[in-house]
């Protein structure tokens, strides 16, 4: 064990080391290791695809992505990067695919609030269902939103014309 050691550290002093005896990488100065197929690295979010439905906040076991209803219509969905495991459970849950886990894995950082995104989410219910639901133009969430109230409630009881 010992001979070893001293022609390992033998090979090290010479510089001149054979690549099957280099044990190192020269990760940060250098290229790291190639990231495999099927790593789970940071969370992203595609805020445009995102429905607002918390599923990912319900099976993250960390409770690393946090929802609250600032409105009726509104709520917000917080990512603390920070706490996160990389279970990828918030990737299976999505239906609508907005959370993805990339190849990346360098988030080291001096302040914690780089790790933290925030983004609000419009919460269109259906009628039928109660289902919450992004809407698909921006006319929709207008009507939806009370700018335009139904007639009774813009001009009292609506007459209605019977004809005999």
């Amino acid at each position: 064990m010992i001979g070893s050691k001293l022609r390992e550290l033998m090979v090290a002093i010479r510089g001149g080391a054979p690549r099957a005896l280099v044990v190192t990488l020269p990760y940060p100065l250098g290229p790291g290791a190639k990231v495999p197929e099927g790593f789970r690295g940071k969370v992203e979010i595609d805020v445009s695809k995102c429905i607002g439905c918390s599923g990912c906040a319900n099976v993250c076991p960390s409770r690393c992505i946090i929802p609250e209803d600032t409105s009726q219509l509104w709520r917000r969905m917080t990512i603390f990067r920070e706490r996160c495991t990389y279970c990828a459970r918030c990737q299976e849950v999505c239906q609508e695919n907005a959370v993805t886990l990339t190849m990346e894995f360098e988030l080291s950082t001096d302040n914690p609030g780089d790790l933290t995104d925030t983004w609000e989410v419009f919460m269109a219910t259906c009628s039928r269902c109660g289902r919450c639901f992004k809407p698909k133009t921006v006319l929709d969430k207008m009507m939806e939103t009370g700018y335009k109230p139904p007639m009774e409630k813009r001009y009292g009881a609506v007459a209605t014309l019977s004809v005999k």
